[in-house]
């Protein structure tokens, strides 16, 4: 399960907290600042994407899992 938690208050930093534990095994490359992009985030080197990145501009992307909600009955 991938969760992010974060606090904010005007007048302070930015608390967050995130973990992605679903597949260890998975190949990764750890926070740096991608060439191509105007970015600074880990890579998943499966699928070539980020789960958690920030800009130069300080905009923060975060991303857990994405269900089909058609694959559930109501």
């Amino acid at each position: 399960m991938c969760l992010i938690a974060w606090n904010w208050q005007p007048g302070q930093g930015l608390l967050l907290l995130a973990n992605r534990d679903e597949f260890y095994a998975r190949p990764t490359m750890a926070l740096h600042h991608w060439p191509d992009a105007p970015v600074l985030a880990g890579k998943d080197l499966q699928a070539g994407g980020t789960w958690l990145g920030v800009g130069r501009g300080g905009r923060l992307a975060a991303l857990t899992n994405v269900r089909d909600p058609r694959q559930f009955r109501a």
